[in-house]
C-alpha cells in the first residue's frame, strides 16, 4: 500500500511538471470569446492562461518595451507587422485567426440594413457623441474612421467624436447612456446586452478586419504553442463564432 501511495504521489507530480502557464496579449475586443476560450484550454490541459486585455496599438507597445508574453493576438495586421518587423516574434507562427464585422450601435430598434452615404448620422446623434475607439492608433477606430470615410460621413460626425483608449470603453459609452451611438465590432454588441446593432457597415467601406495571432520569440514555450494549436481548432472556432466573430477564409 505504502509503494502505490508513492506511485500516485510521484505520477500526480509528474503530471503536473508539465503544466505550465502561457500569458497572452490580445485584442479587447477578444475578451467575451477569449474568456471562454481560455477557460476550456485551461480544462483541458490543465495550463494556466493569464489574459491581458488592452487595444492592440498598447499592446504591441509594451510588448516592444519587453513586457513578458507568449502569444499576442491583434485585432489587425499592422501591429503585427510593427511587432514583427523588431524580431519579436517567431515569424513562422504567425496566423489569420479570425475576421470580424464594425457595426453602428445605440439604443434604437435593431437592423441588420447597411450603413450607407444617405444615413443620416449627424441627425441621429443630435447634441450626443460618437463613441468610437481611437481614430489613429486603436484597429476598431482605425476601421471606422476608414468607413466614415468612405461613406462620406466623416465631415458630419468628427467634431461629435468621442475616443476611448480600446473598443470595449466605447462600448461601455453607449451601453451607459454616455454617448447615443458607437462604433464597434459585431461581436463586442453581442457581448452587450444594453445595445443594439442599428446598421452594419459594408466590408468595402474599410480594410478587411482581421485578427493576427503569433507566438512572441521571448516566450515561445510548448504551452504557448499548444494553446496557438487549439485557438485554431473546431472546438474554439465554434466558441469565436457564437460570439460574432466570422471565419477569415470566408
Amino acid at each position: 500500500m505504502g509503494f502505490l501511495r508513492i506511485f500516485l504521489v510521484s505520477l500526480c507530480l509528474a503530471s503536473g511538471a508539465f503544466a505550465d502557464s502561457v500569458t497572452v496579449f490580445a485584442a479587447a475586443s477578444l475578451k467575451t470569446a477569449l474568456d471562454e476560450v481560455a477557460e476550456t484550454f485551461e480544462h483541458e490541459t490543465g495550463h494556466k492562461v493569464v489574459l491581458s486585455f488592452a487595444g492592440s496599438s498598447a499592446l504591441a507597445r509594451q510588448i516592444q518595451y519587453g513586457a513578458p508574453a507568449n502569444l499576442f493576438i491583434s485585432a489587425n495586421s499592422n501591429w503585427m507587422d510593427h511587432i514583427e518587423d523588431q524580431q519579436l516574434t517567431v515569424p513562422e507562427s504567425r496566423v489569420a485567426l479570425l475576421s470580424n464585422q464594425l457595426v453602428l450601435i445605440g439604443h434604437g430598434q435593431a437592423s441588420d440594413a447597411n450603413v450607407t452615404f444617405e444615413t443620416p448620422l449627424r441627425q441621429m446623434l443630435g447634441q450626443g457623441r460618437l463613441a468610437m475607439a481611437m481614430v489613429q492608433s486603436v484597429p476598431a477606430g482605425i476601421y471606422g474612421r476608414e468607413a466614415l470615410k468612405g461613406l462620406s460621413l466623416w465631415g458630419q460626425v468628427a467634431d461629435q467624436v468621442a475616443q476611448t483608449d480600446n473598443v470595449r470603453a466605447a462600448l461601455a459609452l453607449v451601453a451607459l447612456g454616455e454617448a447615443p451611438l458607437g462604433i464597434v465590432y459585431a461581436s463586442d454588441a453581442l457581448a452587450e446586452p444594453r445595445v443594439e446593432i442599428l446598421g452594419r457597415f459594408p466590408a468595402q467601406s474599410h480594410s478587411p478586419i482581421r485578427y493576427p495571432a503569433a507566438l512572441i520569440a521571448s516566450g515561445a514555450t510548448p504551452a504557448a504553442q499548444e494553446l496557438l494549436d487549439f485557438l485554431q481548432s473546431d472546438d474554439a472556432r465554434e466558441i469565436f463564432l457564437n460570439h460574432g466573430f466570422q471565419d477569415p477564409q470566408k
